[in-house]
């Protein structure tokens, strides 16, 4: 063995056997017994100690979660129908509005046939905002969606018509 190895067993050797707690222990673990014990003993969590108005509030919370429970689902569902419904109307818009932008770029080497055709154009883009601001009031009117259907495939006939009439193609 090492010098140091040695000197670590001496002082080893020389401590107490035994570590005696500083204070007087066995009040607190006998007080700790009984109370895991006898659980009503415990004075921090008795149903007595709390208050009538404690016992009000927590009443007014279960009665307010329980309202919110069942009045959410139809709260949230109306708004999700709504949206969902207004959702195919702005995915109609955004496709037609690419549509026209592509015959657009298309046509536009070819020279129009009309002068007022973009006139007519944006007469139809005004009907199709009336249609989609009525939409938003009511998004599952099957009635309102085939009109903005039908000024859409407007749209696109115009552009085709002024752009290559069917008397130029073969």
């Amino acid at each position: 063995m090492s010098d140091f190895d040695d000197k670590l067993a001496r002082h080893i050797s020389a401590l107490s056997k035994e570590k005696q707690p500083e204070r007087v222990l066995w009040r607190g673990i006998e007080l700790g017994i009984t109370s895991a014990q006898n659980p009503a003993s415990n004075d921090d969590v008795s149903p007595s100690t709390v208050t009538s108005r404690q016992w009000i509030a927590i009443a007014a919370s279960v009665c307010l979660v329980t309202v919110l429970w069942f009045a959410a689902p139809f709260a949230f569902k109306a708004d999700e129908s709504r949206s969902d419904g207004y959702a195919l109307i702005n995915a109609m818009s955004v496709q037609q509005q690419q549509q026209v932008n592509s015959l657009l770029a298309s046509y536009q080497s070819t020279p129009a046939l009309t002068q007022d055709w973009q006139e007519q154009l944006k007469e139809l883009d005004d009907a199709a905002d009336v249609i989609k601001a009525a939409l938003k009031d009511d998004p599952d009117n099957s009635a309102l969606i085939k009109m903005l259907h039908h000024v859409y495939q407007q749209q696109i006939a115009l552009i085709e018509r002024v752009h290559a009439p069917k008397w130029q193609q073969i």
